[in-house]
């Protein structure tokens, strides 16, 4: 009888997904806000994703023999209990409760997880649970998936688990082992988190504005030190400014946020004007630099001895989405090749988790080569949405679909392409993407203007065919799921200025033939009518909506936007004149 894997994700309640593998092959995983259309799914748990997996893998439920999950108990003699109840005496409540009752929350989500799968006709007593901790999963999903005959040091920075949120451990022989961890409130991440909430921005998406407005600013212009700092023994969080619960969190219109009222008091009101202005600015560029700063000086205390037999990293936790901070631990003289796992949020533990279990049960992983793991459509699906629609989309079916949207994007327009699996993890990656002509003059604001609205500083990437990658930007940085930034010459800039940042630069897309033979070919078609072998790639989605998953869904979006081209498949869909209508 064959095993059969289900992974699921969400038990602290955001970004729950599930994935399935069978024996050791990934065949399938997805997001749930994907199918409920609600960016992050918050509260929700995965049923609607691990119904789609199994329907993708032309199983039933009652094939499943194991779940995994990303959360384990946490013993009354772990010192992670202990430091938590330590580390915050000032709130007895919180303190007593993580000594007395520290699995409640675990306690909590096996009792949701029950009615998941009664839910989903899994029954609990025909399957095996494994029940895998936080930061395992994650370190899971970037080694298992790479696994080498040499050791791999393994990095993960988390905001939280269980109480672990910072994990730094090696992969050998197909085994993880621990070497440090640590626990809240003493997180990296979270220390990022607390500037991205004074910052004026929401956790969990506010994080990747910080990075990016980062190197507009001077990160030498205020001092941020006293935050938090590593001694070579102990990392702590100042937790008299961030990382705050109880009566230390400062309050703002009865809401509480991830800092104190003294951090106010230190750096100022939090911002409610423009980012770029003094000092907000330079207080991005500064926690930038030192959260690269502490987690390189880390890296190198935990894991050099690792790096210098082997030079591999592999790395993820929702703090890894950071790609600045990968292109710093990528520069790093003593690792060769960073590996980065790219759904690296907790979205990502669905498939670490389910990786971890395989392995436990001595199944070996067949090498995964591509993240389009969710559902694919067919031409009459297409077509079916676009003829249900209620404001009756025009559309035809192409020939060459590759050569037109060549053609529409060399003429400076904006093409919708929606082709294949759907990607899993939170960037598009050439099946659900919106695309754009790099050379373009004024392409930045075509696109703000029909559907994305971004601040005018704000870069796109691009997805870049291998053969120009390999001739334009340096090969410890290159990467094929927009996970690493890459520095990128000045006659580059001239010529892409679009997809560079005020740091000269850029986080690609590299597109491989055999990884994605679609997208590759469109690329080679726009490069032969061009000149340019590279394409502005931004999500399928408008601001803080989940990428598009269903022909439905894409028209749905398509025609709610200003674009006027789509293809799905291999059908043009384009909008009536509003004189049709009449």
């Amino acid at each position: 009888m064959a095993t059969i894997t289900l992974g699921l994700a969400g038990a602290i309640g955001h970004d729950p997904a599930a994935s399935l593998f069978v024996e050791g092959k990934l065949v399938a995983a997805i997001e749930e806000e994907r199918l409920v259309r609600r960016k992050h799914a918050k509260g929700e748990l995965p049923y609607l994703a691990a119904r789609q997996c199994i329907q993708m893998a032309g199983l039933k439920a009652a094939d499943v023999t194991q779940v995994a999950i990303p959360y384990a108990p946490t013993s009354l003699f772990s010192k992670a209990r202990w430091h938590y109840a330590y580390r915050h005496w000032y709130a007895p409540d919180r303190a007593v409760d993580s000594v007395f009752n520290g699995n409640r929350r675990f306690r909590r989500y096996i009792k949701e997880l029950n009615g998941l799968l009664e839910k989903l006709h899994i029954p609990m007593s025909n399957v095996k649970l494994v029940t895998v901790e936080h930061q395992l999963a994650h370190a899971s999903s970037c080694y298992h998936l790479n696994e080498s005959d040499e050791k791999t040091a393994i990095l993960c920075i988390d905001s939280k688990g269980e109480y672990s949120n910072t994990f730094f451990g090696v992969g050998e022989n197909g085994s993880i082992k621990k070497i440090k961890e640590f626990y809240n409130p003493d997180s990296l991440c979270g220390m990022y988190a607390a500037l991205t909430d004074y910052l004026g921005f929401e956790i969990l998406d506010g994080e990747f504005h910080v990075m990016n407005i980062a190197p507009y600013g001077d990160p030498d212009r205020y001092d941020i030190a006293s935050l938090a700092a590593f001694d070579g023994r102990h990392f702590k969080v100042n937790n008299k400014l961030i990382g705050t619960v109880g009566l230390r969190r400062y309050k703002a219109k009865s809401r509480g946020h991830y800092f104190s009222k003294k951090l106010v008091e230190m750096l100022g009101p939090r911002r409610a004007g423009n980012l770029l202005e003094d000092p907000y600015v330079h207080y991005a560029a500064a926690i930038q630099k030192l959260y690269e700063d502490i987690a390189a000086v880390m890296v190198t205390h935990y894991l050099k001895d690792i790096l210098d037999e082997t030079g591999r990293l592999a790395i993820a936790g929702t703090g890894s989405m950071n790609y600045r901070l990968n292109r710093r631990l990528s520069s790093l003289p003593y690792v060769k090749k960073l590996i980065v796992h790219p759904a690296c949020g907790d979205a990502g533990t669905a498939i670490g988790a389910a990786a971890y279990a395989v392995r436990q049960a001595g199944i070996p992983l067949e090498p995964v080569n591509n993240f389009y793991l969710g559902p694919s459509f067919s031409i009459s699906q297409c077509i079916e949405a676009c003829a249900i629609h209620s404001d009756r989309p025009q559309w035809e079916e192409l020939d060459d679909p590759y050569a037109r949207a060549a053609e529409l994007l060399a003429n400076g327009q904006l093409v919708a392409w929606f082709r294949g699996r759907m990607e899993f993890g939170p960037r598009a990656l050439g099946n659900r993407s919106i695309l754009a002509n790099p050379a373009q003059i004024g392409i930045v604001d075509v696109i703000n203007q029909q559907v994305k609205f971004r601040e005018n500083w704000r870069t796109y990437s691009p997805s870049i065919l291998d053969s120009v990658a390999a001739e334009t930007l340096p090969r410890g940085f290159q990467d094929r799921y927009m996970c690493i930034s890459s520095p990128v010459s000045a006659k580059w800039k001239e010529q892409y200025s679009v997809v560079v940042c005020e740091d000269d630069t850029t986080s690609a897309q590299i597109v491989t033939e055999e990884e994605n033979p679609d997208f590759y070919r469109l690329l080679k078609s726009f490069q032969e009518q061009t000149g340019h072998g590279l394409l502005i790639n931004a999500t399928f989605s408008r601001p803080g909506e989940a990428l598009v998953c269903t022909p439905e869904d894409a028209v749905n979006m398509f025609m709610g936007t200003d674009l006027n081209y789509m293809i799905m498949e291999d059908v043009l869909v384009t909008k009536r004149e509003e004189s049709a209508r009449w």
